[in-house]
């Protein structure tokens, strides 16, 4: 069976992974290893670009070690190397790239160069290889808001994406304007469950030019103007006594320091979110007359937006992720390296990692 080693490293996560390929064509997660950086970027707010790539530097080689290990796949016995190559920092995307180099040079194994955002398209068809071609992918985190054609042969086609602010970002900087702290999202979906969606209406500026293309900057300034109406600084300054007493508050905790009408906020925003991705996704479905949504990214996390794409009643099947391949990780870089395998697209050892590379 070809076995594939992948490596990511574009923002915050160290990962690798053991992806093999069976005889069906089917792929499976031998080992998948995650490092994460949250403790380490979460006082500041968000990520330090250079506090990742020193952090990667520590987590490299102990975390494909411990995927080569778990796999029990002997690095010789690997039929490629697969690494992202962008998006992403450029100070992380050096560190887990230069090492993929590294292994290929010494061990004589293929190396192959990845899309990030297109790794997290193959998130989800790793785990549902029944996906009908063409597809609409929604690429929603922390980085990225885009929306992708996906035909057979995995040809894509940039349909639409954000002007401004990512969906994750705009998550996090609401969240860090209220007092949740980094990351935002999580915190935001556990909380908005407990307002009411449609207690404060927001308004989304009408896109020229392309109508598919999203921008979520001024949610967050009327998220701000809202805040600064409602003389919100002492719950803010109570969550940020909570966070420094709790790093990580449960629901409860968090639910005693925030009124109703804060909820009401988060709740709305949330909505505000979810609708304008699910709308502009169906939209471009419609447009290129897809047989299924591909829903991926850290947001692909979010239980409403999940909620939400299952009952909208839309004429075709609705794929997430697990929520374990929604955020970054090395499986779907390994996953996406097949088709290139297949293909033998192989890397020279010349690349360079690319921080704003694109997807078709």
């Amino acid at each position: 069976m070809p076995a594939i080693l992948g490596i990511e490293s574009s923002c915050d996560e160290t990962a690798a992974a053991v992806v093999v390929q069976t005889g069906d064509g089917a792929t499976s997660i031998l080992a998948s290893v995650v490092a994460s950086q949250l403790t380490t970027h979460g006082k500041y707010g968000g990520v330090v670009p250079e506090l990742a790539s020193r952090e990667h530097l520590r987590a490299i080689v102990p975390v494909v070690r411990e995927a080569l290990e778990r796999a029990g796949v002997p690095l010789r016995d690997l039929s490629a190397i697969a690494a992202t190559m962008g998006p992403g920092l450029v100070g992380s995307l050096l560190v887990g790239l230069t090492y993929a180099k590294s292994l290929s040079f010494a061990s004589g194994v293929p190396l192959i160069a990845v899309n990030h955002i297109e790794g997290h398209i193959h998130a989800v068809i790793l785990e549902h290889p029944e996906i009908e071609f063409p597809a609409l992918a929604l690429v929603a985190s922390g980085g990225h808001t885009h929306l992708f054609e996906v035909r057979s042969g995995f040809r894509y086609r940039l349909l639409g994406k954000t002007r401004d602010d990512a969906a994750g970002e705009a998550f996090d900087k609401v969240a860090k304007l209220l007092g949740f702290g980094y990351p935002g999202g999580p915190v935001i979906d556990c909380l908005a469950p407990h307002g009411n969606p449609n207690a404060v209406r927001f308004t989304f500026a009408k896109m020229k030019g392309n109508a598919l293309d999203f921008s979520f900057s001024g949610l967050k300034t009327a998220v701000l103007r809202w805040v600064e109406a409602h003389d919100m600084e002492s719950e803010i300054a109570a969550r940020a006594a909570l966070r420094r007493d709790r790093p990580t508050p449960t629901t409860d905790e968090w639910l005693a320091v925030t009124p109703a009408r804060t909820l009401d906020l988060l709740a709305s925003f949330q909505h505000a979110v979810v609708t304008e991705l699910l709308t502009r996704a169906a939209a471009s479905a419609e447009q290129i007359e897809a047989r299924s949504l591909i829903v991926s990214g850290g947001v692909a996390c979010n239980s409403g937006l999940r909620a939400a794409a299952q009952a909208a009643g839309l004429p075709y099947p609705v794929y997430f992720p697990t929520p374990g391949l929604s955020t970054d990780n090395a499986a779907m870089i390994a996953a996406a390296a097949f088709p290139k395998l297949e293909r033998r697209e192989f890397a020279g050892f010349e690349i360079a990692a690319q921080a704003g590379l694109t997807l078709a």
